[in-house]
């Protein structure tokens, strides 16, 4: 039996707001609006999912960003990308690309796709104040690049960041040594369970996507349903239980920065001044 005391609860229960970005695209908000601002060191999440092609086809043209790192995860579908310093690229279904926008790039995201269904998350990662302004870098995996475990009867993981057992995921951030992020895509059967222990310190999440699951235990015990964001704290060891119809779901947790966040925009620094020499710079092409 687990020790009640390192038991993680649901603090907070936050549903997605409808929300649209780049040239239109239909989303839902689930952190970055006025119920849920931020989780250091998480600035947005956003979930988009539809099969109506007039919801996605406008994509994110060029855009630019400043300051910290974007995280792509595709469930369906082919998004193309590419920037001004000549990247370019096409995520597929289970891919991931983990962007460290640093001092600054202008680069697009584009349904490489005309009808069928587009799904996934764009979640939002802070960078400590020594590395806002570092290169701007890439990394991109391939569904085989990123391993599943199944720790438990009717449990399977997709380890994108942190570890399961002797199971790393693939992506480190430039602020690994300061947010030292966890990414788990978790799959579990009808009335499976399973436990994890999240590293000290970090703030976490559950998002469900599919389905509904209990987090936590006996009269902690909480239910995050379909398209809802349970909000993580008490204790590191996260207790998940599926219910009739199975889940699925993001665990996702960082180690708070604790710095001051002057935002606007695409652009996210320290300082309101900061955040002005970001504007100059993109105007005078420095980007």
């Amino acid at each position: 039996m687990s020790n009640p005391d390192r038991n993680a609860r649901v603090t907070r229960l936050v549903r997605g707001m409808p929300a649209s970005d780049g040239a239109g695209v239909r989303l839902t908000r689930v952190i970055g609006t006025s119920q849920l601002p931020d989780l250091d060191p998480f600035l947005m999440l956003d979930e988009f999912g539809t099969d109506r092609p007039e919801d996605y086809l406008a994509g994110f043209p060029d855009h630019p960003h400043r300051g910290f790192e974007t995280v792509t995860y595709m469930l369906d579908g082919r998004m193309r990308h590419s920037d001004n310093h000549g990247n370019e690229g096409v995520l597929v279904p289970g891919s991931v690309q983990w962007m460290t926008a640093g001092r600054g790039l202008v680069h697009s995201e584009m349904p490489e796709q005309l009808e069928g269904r587009m799904r996934g998350f764009q979640l939002w990662v802070n960078l400590p104040a020594r590395d806002k302004m570092c290169e701007p870098r890439y990394q991109e995996f391939t569904p085989e690049q990123i391993q599943h475990v199944e720790p438990a009867p009717g449990v399977v993981v997709k380890v994108i960041a942190g570890r399961v057992g002797g199971t790393a995921g693939p992506v480190y951030g430039a602020g690994e040594a300061a947010t030292a992020p966890v990414y788990l895509d978790i799959a579990l059967e009808a009335g499976a369970s399973w436990q994890y222990g999240l590293p000290t310190g970090h703030n976490a999440f559950v998002y469900a996507y599919e389905g509904g699951v209990q987090v936590g235990e006996h009269e902690h015990a909480r239910n995050v349903g379909a398209q809802e964001l349970g909000v993580l704290g008490g204790g590191e060891l996260v207790a998940l239980r599926a219910g009739d119809a199975g889940a699925r779901l993001i665990l996702v947790a960082g180690k708070p920065l604790r710095e001051p966040v002057a935002r606007h925009g695409p652009f996210v620094m320290n300082t309101r001044e900061e955040l002005m020499q970001a504007f100059a710079d993109l105007q005078a092409g420095r980007f």
